[in-house]
């Protein structure tokens, strides 16, 4: 039970990787706090978690509202007197080509994949550093390194890895360890909906010849948030099969 004395924060936790990260701290002892866009959604993950003998919390909120972001960090500190670990995990995409991209398509996805995960770090860095203990794990991409029709996510991934080189820097006197997980294609309700020919050209691209689990994320989250991991800060790991390797 590595986390049994943890209080362990995830946004976009109401399917896919938040859910399956959720469900993997909870098994491990950890106290965990969930948040997502769509809040029934994290409610059922919860139930879901609280029907297995864990606990947590449903914390309702926008990543992308600096004032509703304190308000969840306070809710945690009022629950449960602390916050150890968070998951940075909300995120969207609104494809276009860039030349018809919109201002709106751009300014919601830089929003909540790039300006939540600022906002959420920037709340726990307080309560974390005045115990002197945290771990922030941010989800970067693949797409980070660029993906056509992807401009606005392409560049918000990009600056998650920016922002966790930076947090890294500057949380490191307080032992706050900030890393990213950059997945590449993985099952979730996010790709869910790929026409198949779709889904099998990406299949090909990676050298597991598979997509990820949510399980496996779940699982990478759960070693960067561990003593184990102790000694790492400001690494981006990519859980892409081996796509990354030939770029």
């Amino acid at each position: 039970m590595r986390f049994q004395e943890r209080v362990v924060f995830i946004t976009g936790a109401g399917g896919g990787i938040g859910a399956a990260t959720a469900k993997r701290f909870a098994s491990e002892g950890a106290k965990v706090v969930l948040n997502d866009v769509v809040s029934s959604n994290a409610a059922r993950t919860l139930d879901e978690i609280k029907e297995e003998g864990g606990q947590g919390l449903l914390v309702e909120g926008s990543v992308v509202s600096k004032s509703e972001v304190q308000s969840m960090v306070e809710q945690i500190l009022a629950h449960f007197g602390q916050v150890d670990v968070l998951i940075n995990n909300a995120g969207i995409i609104r494809d276009a080509l860039a030349k018809k991209m919109s201002e709106q398509q751009w300014d919601d996805v830089i929003d909540v994949n790039l300006k939540g995960t600022f906002l959420c770090a920037q709340a726990v860095f307080a309560p974390m550093s005045e115990k002197r203990y945290g771990k922030i794990i941010n989800t970067a991409s693949i797409g980070a390194l660029g993906n056509p029709g992807q401009a606005n996510y392409s560049a918000s991934k990009a600056g998650v890895i920016g922002l966790t080189y930076t947090l890294a820097l500057e949380y490191a006197r307080s032992n706050i360890n900030v890393n990213a997980v950059a997945p590449g294609a993985t099952q979730t309700p996010m790709t869910a909906g790929m026409p198949p020919e779709a889904l099998e050209k990406v299949i090909a691209s990676i050298p597991l010849r598979r997509m990820a689990g949510p399980e496996e994320l779940a699982a990478v989250h759960a070693f960067l948030a561990s003593e184990e991991a102790s000694y790492i800060t400001g690494q981006v790991i990519f859980v892409d099969g081996g796509i990354t390797v030939g770029i």
